[in-house]
């Protein structure tokens, strides 16, 4: 079976193909990927044990049986709340305007 596992740092995006045994379980492939090295994970900032897992931007739970041609997505954590962020963009920029 073959699948695609994506992560997405601020400075780079990683996207690998694995060929994998049916039955291989979301938790497993992600597991898989990060203990080879295919998927860095810089400063140990994610557990790979724990991150959150999704195929085609739905979560989904660590005994998720993977299909064939699925893409799996490790998602990292927000450090900022996107409504919060753009909040105070707008403001610096109304600001920077002299409004």
């Amino acid at each position: 079976m073959n699948v695609e596992i994506v992560l997405a740092y601020p400075d780079k995006q990683y996207l690998v193909k694995l060929s994998l045994d049916a039955g291989t379980t979301l938790r497993s492939a992600a597991l898989y990927a990060f203990d080879s090295g295919l998927i860095p994970n810089p400063n140990g900032e994610l557990d790979p044990k724990s991150v959150p897992l999704g195929i085609y931007g739905e979560l989904e739970g660590d005994d998720y049986v993977l299909r064939d041609g699925e893409r799996i997505e490790i998602y990292r954590p927000l450090l900022q709340d996107p409504k919060e962020w753009r909040r105070a963009r707008a403001k610096a920029a109304k600001q920077a305007s002299g409004r």
